[in-house]
């Protein structure tokens, strides 16, 4: 049974995709096999590129986190008990095996010389965003502005001038990558690195679109709308296909990432489903009982305190509270702190009433007077 991935990485599971990227490039350094001849380096080192694999792409990440090695098994390639792989075969651990040993791109002479010619997938993009504490409770639509990569109009993406196009690189022959033999005596050692003239591409431009210079793609500020789901907290994290960077060769958009941060509120806090507040009465409204207008996300609504009711009691509204995420329908309560108000000074007449009061109840008011005598009825 495979790891988790995140452990055999050495990341946290909120990992960047940076530092996913990070973590395999000097794990890989460290167990390739034409570097490592311990016992076990290579079957490591399968597990390694096995997870990279994984998170590496929002999808098949995002599956895993739900299902784990179930949601990325079926028709996800090789995993870390298969067989040894060919490196032209990886993809993009290609380019990140170059970047690992400086353009030496293995040894042994099995280094490929893969084309860098096709698409690439445009990079998912991350945007912070900040909800009001009534947003995060009910949701809504959410306008939003990004800067992203999107394709040149001017030349659809290709980097060339209009009626012009692209020639072979005569450096590489399209490949992308040169490549050179050394001879030593411990044997011949392969160096593959990008080719200098086209900057791996394997094309070179006749002339340079002037809308984008070339790159195929500018910089624009993106307008849009996305929906925020009703019950998201601190750090939930959105995503909307296809709105990261534009792909570069004809390859797909990468996604946005919206990460939410919620703002605090002067009556509400959050307590999980629930939502807290605090209202405070007289000791009349506390001793006799009575109902009160009381402040909750939605509005006012009528609360009903009991005779007797004691300080610091929690009394409940029930289903005014925070939706649960993805099921709107099933929602917490809201939880009222009753404080109780002890007057510090009162008139004539309310002094005999409470002496009276006092008398009956049979206590000796003594030294404080009626309001040492609240006090010990009201304060513990």
């Amino acid at each position: 049974m495979a790891g988790d991935y995140y452990e055999i990485l050495g990341v946290s599971r909120d990992a960047s995709k940076e530092d996913v990227k990070g973590a395999f490039r000097r794990l890989a350094r460290k167990y390739h096999p034409d570097v490592n001849k311990e016992d076990g380096a290579e079957e490591r080192f399968k597990e390694i590129n096995r997870a990279y694999e994984v998170l590496s792409d929002p999808e098949t990440r995002a599956r895993y986190d739900r299902f784990g090695e179930a949601g990325v098994s079926a028709g996800a390639g090789a995993g870390a008990g298969a067989g040894a792989q060919d490196f032209g075969d990886m993809g993009g651990f290609a380019d990140i095996f170059e970047t690992i040993f400086g353009g030496m791109g293995g040894m042994g002479g099995g280094t490929s010389t893969r084309s860098r010619t096709g698409p690439v997938r445009g990079d998912d993009l991350r945007l912070d965003l900040k909800l009001g504490f009534r947003e995060a409770v009910f949701g809504g639509e959410k306008e939003i502005r990004i800067p992203h990569l999107e394709n040149c109009e001017t030349c659809n993406g290709s980097g060339a001038k209009p009626g012009t196009g692209k020639n072979t690189c005569s450096s590489c022959n399209g490949v992308g990558q040169v490549r050179r033999s050394t001879r030593t005596p411990f044997g011949s050692f392969a160096q593959v690195s990008v080719c200098p003239t086209c900057n791996g591409e394997g094309q070179i431009i006749e002339e340079k679109c002037e809308t984008c210079g070339g790159a195929g793609r500018k910089q624009e500020r993106k307008k849009l709308k996305i929906t925020v789901p009703p019950g998201v907290d601190n750090g939930t994290r959105l995503r909307v296909s296809s709105e990261g960077d534009a792909g570069s060769r004809g390859g797909p958009p990468g996604d946005l990432y919206v990460y939410l941060y919620i703002e605090q509120d002067a009556e509400f806090t959050r307590d999980g489903l629930n939502i807290r507040s605090e209202v405070t009465i007289s000791y009349l409204q506390a001793v006799l009982g009575c109902r009160i207008s009381v402040k909750t996300v939605e509005g006012s609504e009528q609360l009903t305190v009991p005779a007797g009711t004691q300080p610091e009691t929690v009394l409940k509204l029930e289903n005014n509270g925070v939706p649960k995420l993805g099921n709107p329908v099933s929602r917490g309560d809201q939880l009222i702190t009753v404080h109780i108000e002890i007057p510090t000074r009162i008139n004539a007449e309310e002094r005999e009433l409470l002496e009276k009061l006092a008398k009956i109840k049979g206590e000796n008011t003594g030294k404080g007077g009626i309001e040492g005598f609240l006090g010990r009825v009201f304060g513990g």
